[in-house]
């Protein structure tokens, strides 16, 4: 429990390698996520090369944890491998649509969720990259993943080189709903996000991005309208060139 309370984010790395026998320990560790059927959605792609990180940068807008990290982990959704058991063993797989990915993509979600916990309690650091949606199809092509494999999330992980605070977190009172979705007043708004608010840091970014509200800066410049449905095109299309609708 404390060390899931105490967790925060890693993006610096000593120089010390992470043996191959601890990460296949981990991720053995790993494996005993919650799956879907018991059919295990998933595989992961282990990075380790400098060239090959070099080649995973740009994917990841080049943030330096990527070809700083002794080890950079790629988790993928994965209908490949259970279809063709099933071609297998004379059994007709019907996971070529939509609903097949979602549930190979939270079956992976749970996979690297227990990875990450694994890997923190042997005191190792981890970062997880939101940017793997962004530029799934480059990825598609860099580790030539084939049909009914799509990538979901990346974990950079390593020795942690330093201590950061943590990040700020609504109040959990904020995220419960009680027997049903109870709607949120614009009092409630207001209370429940009144500390992130007044935080130095993102008053900072409000004011020297000359906007109103921090709102604004998740509206206007870090998560955009406009790239969000760019980027929805290109996961849609990749969906479908990669078999899943």
């Amino acid at each position: 429990m404390d060390i899931l309370k105490g967790r925060k984010s890693i993006r610096r790395y000593t120089s010390q390698p992470i043996s191959d026998s601890l990460l296949n320990e981990l991720l053995e560790t790993a494996e005993r996520a919650s799956t879907t059927g018991n059919m295990q959605l998933y595989s992961v792609i282990v990075t380790r090369s400098k060239e090959g990180k070099e080649r995973l940068a740009p994917c990841h807008f080049n943030q330096p944890m990527i070809t700083a990290a002794p080890v950079v982990l790629t988790f993928c959704a994965d209908f490949n491998r259970f279809s063709k058991w099933c071609k297998q063993r004379n059994a007709s797989p019907g996971y070529d649509n939509f609903h097949s990915f979602l549930t190979a993509m939270i079956d992976t979600l749970l996979f690297a969720q227990n990875f990450c916990v694994a890997a923190e309690s042997k005191g190792l650091g981890i970062c997880y990259l939101g940017t793997t949606t962004y530029t799934a199809d480059k990825l598609v092509d860099i580790l030539e993943l084939p049909q009914l494999v799509m990538p979901v999330t990346t974990v950079t992980v390593g020795y942690p080189n330093e201590n950061p605070e943590q990040p700020d977190r609504l109040p959990v009172a904020s995220v419960i709903h009680k027997e049903k979705y109870s709607d949120y007043s614009d009092e409630a708004i207001d209370t429940i996000f009144s500390y992130k608010e007044s935080l130095p840091e993102n008053l900072h970014f409000v004011e020297i991005n000359n906007k109103e509200t921090l709102a604004q800066i998740f509206t206007d410049i870090r998560y955009t309208k406009k790239d969000n449905e760019v980027i929805s095109e290109m996961f849609k299309k990749l969906l479908k060139k990669q078999g899943f609708c």
